[in-house]
């Protein structure tokens, strides 16, 4: 089934939903560096490490991916009373639109996974971790917490990676209250039993964990449609989707009905967490009422664009878009992106050694003075970020007169140039907030400012990034073109 032009719609939905989610909380750590020498010790590789970065993992990166939509989430989790809990509290405390409630629990190891990455691939995973299941007492402050929380939200995510966080107890007690309430309940499954997870709306296992749970095989769509039958018939679910890797993916309903998404990824780097966008953008669809068949296409798009990324990345609406919109679409359209799929994208660029280049200003009417700067900002990095200004910062920076072409023009006309990699337009007055989110290698100005009047030198500098005066071209200005019109 091709998609329907309503589907590109139903993205804006999304951020209208509000989730609760409750799982496994963990917090997933990247080691990027380089590999070019075996050791002298042993016949094993010598890993050059390069930098290291830190993010919500397992529930968690259901959070983030539905956050990335534009969703708000109340998130229930149980974290250790240690460093990597104190780490994880912050984190999900620093997240927008979510409504934390971490419960601490003494002589608990919060979860670990460090991922050792060179040239986009992983070479090892570490995981420091417990399964025990959580006691009684923070068992029941769960249930409590979950129950208070269901009548507030639109659909329920029970996110189970088995680290002890959803004993039995704990998944009953949730999906009764949901169902109660009237809410969908959807499940990321782990074990060999789902049948713990009765009363569910639906679950999302991959076609690996269903052969294994029903005992068929499920190799190709009429034998995964079959398990998924069994699967519904045993244990009374509305819908099972299965995530089939480089298969793409499947929904099976109650009513027998199947359909077989084929997999959108053009290229896979990296499979870490891709179920978890497959269920928060599933589950954000389903609390808003879109239909399962529309819900299913619309998580495997986003599946798809997640595996093209390295770690666990997230999805933004933005994403979505230019993925639908894949071949309607020019390749300028797909450069103008909003301000997290932009740090999303960047970081994405450093994790395969990519030096970024940042310029901004308001490009009202492009000029070969403008080219000429983008092409030197260009070649001082492998990237080329450019800040925008606003139609509302250009009317406070210029005058009331002033943009002569809107936003979405001035973008689109700068995405359309070779040496332009991202647009992301802003709302303040100067481009401080993106240079210090973005962090670039390289901050590029026109040769007519002075060192100390460039916004953000002062900064790039202390972190030991360069400051880049372009040479400009004479002859050549916006508001003396502006000033020839007007004669």
């Amino acid at each position: 089934m091709t998609d329907s032009p309503s589907l590109a719609a139903r993205i804006p939905e999304l951020a209208n939903c509000r989730l609760l989610c409750i799982g496994d909380l963990m917090l997933d750590r990247f080691v990027y560096g380089e590999v070019s020498r075996i050791s002298p010790e042993a016949p094993i590789p010598v890993f050059q490490i390069s930098r290291e970065t830190t993010m919500l993992g397992g529930a968690g990166n259901v959070v983030r991916n539905a956050t990335a939509l534009g969703a708000a989430v109340c998130f229930v989790a149980v974290v250790g009373d240690d460093p990597v809990g104190r780490e994880l509290t912050a984190m999900v405390g620093a997240q927008e639109r979510v409504e934390p409630y971490l419960l601490v629990e003494r002589g608990r190891p919060s979860t670990v996974k460090t991922r050792y990455i060179a040239n986009a691939q992983q070479l090892l995973r570490a995981d420091s971790e417990t399964v025990r299941a959580i006691n009684d007492d923070t068992a029941g402050t769960v249930i409590r917490v979950t129950a208070d929380a269901i009548a507030g939200c639109d659909v329920v995510v029970v996110s189970d990676y088995a680290k002890g966080v959803l004993p039995d107890a704990v998944v009953e007690a949730v999906i009764g209250a949901a169902r109660a309430a009237d809410k969908p309940v959807v499940v990321d499954p782990k074990g060999t039993d789902f049948a713990r997870y009765r009363g569910a709306s639906v679950i999302t296992p991959n076609w690996r964990e269903l052969a294994e749970v029903t005992g068929m095989p499920a190799n190709d769509d009429g034998e995964v449609a079959a398990a998924a039958k069994a699967l519904i018939e045993r244990c009374g679910f509305d819908a099972v989707v299965v995530t089939r890797s480089q298969a793409g993916l499947s929904l099976v309903t109650r009513d027998g009905a199947a359909e077989h998404l084929p997999a959108r990824a053009h290229e896979v780097f990296d499979v870490s967490g891709a179920g978890d966008t497959v269920i928060a953008t599933f589950a954000l669809a389903v609390g808003r009422g879109i239909p399962a068949g529309e819900a299913a296409r619309l998580a495997n798009h986003a599946a798809g664009i997640v595996v093209g990324k390295v770690g666990t990345a997230v999805v933004y609406g933005d994403d979505l878009l230019r993925t639908i919109h894949a071949g309607e679409w020019s390749a300028a359209e797909a450069k103008v992106v909003s301000f997290g799929a932009a740090l999303d994208r960047i970081e994405q660029w450093r994790g395969t050694g990519k030096r970024i280049a940042f310029t901004n200003g308001c490009f009202d009417l492009l000029h070969p003075g403008h080219v000429s700067l983008l092409q030197q900002a260009k070649a001082a990095g492998d990237r080329l970020v450019v800040g925008l200004n606003s139609d509302a910062s250009v009317a406070r920076v210029k005058g009331d007169d002033r943009p002569i072409q809107p936003e979405g023009a001035r973008a689109l006309v700068l995405a359309s140039l070779t040496s332009v990699d991202l647009v992301v337009v802003f709302e303040e007055d100067t481009p401080m907030a993106l240079i210090e989110a973005i962090r670039p290698e390289v901050l590029v100005k026109g040769a007519d400012y002075r060192l100390e009047e460039v916004v953000g030198a002062d900064f790039v500098k202390d972190y030991g990034g360069k400051v880049l005066l372009a040479e400009i071209t004479e002859g050549y200005s916006t508001t003396g073109t502006i000033r020839k019109m007007a004669r």
